[in-house]
């Protein structure tokens, strides 16, 4: 999946922090091995009550939210087990970012390796962005190529990304497919090998 350089989407708030990957996707979800189906399994145990019944108080559920591609988070966003589901579930749902303080790594690594762009900001910068997020219509401009997040009314705050990951969103790029890259150099490996 390739990430456009500059990305216009709907932003919304969900302001919990140390939201860890079993409520991302609970563990019961986790049978499936395409890295497709996930997204309806999205924070299950919020969208859904005991009766499987939407949550009509979960922000995703609230009608205005609807249609969300960029979720702004709190601190610690993706703690708990490595499980890759996690971003598969995010994605599939339909988000492409996340901005948050900070991250687990593991998961912070997941969401790059899978075309999904997490943006660290400072607190009082995700503070704003998750109360203006709580009022719809509200969008936000991912700008990758110069690494600022952007708004209509007038935000603006720079955000790091290694230029290895920049390249590959942008190129829509995993990391098999830069191994198959070299392909002529490791048939050619592979020929010396087999003949010397």
């Amino acid at each position: 999946m390739t990430f456009d350089k500059a990305f216009d989407g709907k932003a919304v708030s969900l302001d919990r922090a140390n939201v860890d990957t079993d409520q991302i996707i609970p563990k019961q979800f986790l049978k499936r091995i395409e890295k497709t189906g996930f997204g309806q399994f999205l924070f299950y145990d919020w969208r859904y009550d005991a009766n499987g019944q939407e949550n009509e108080l979960f922000e995703l559920n609230q009608p205005e939210n609807k249609g969300a591609t960029i979720l702004v988070a709190n601190e610690n966003f993706g703690c708990g087990s490595s499980r890759e589901h996690a971003p598969w579930a995010l994605l599939d749902y339909g988000f492409k970012v996340i901005i948050a303080p900070s991250f687990a790594d593991i998961f912070y690594q997941n969401c790059l390796k899978n075309g999904m762009l997490p943006i660290v900001l400072e607190e009082k910068k995700v503070e704003y962005l998750l109360k203006k997020a709580t009022k719809q219509p509200y969008s936000l401009t991912i700008d990758l190529d110069q690494q600022v997040v952007k708004d209509h009314d007038g935000f603006s705050a720079e955000f790091s990304i290694h230029s290895y990951w920049k390249k590959m969103l942008v190129n829509g790029w995993d990391e098999i497919e830069i191994t198959l890259q070299l392909d002529d150099k490791i048939n050619e490996y592979e020929k010396n090998q087999l003949f010397s």
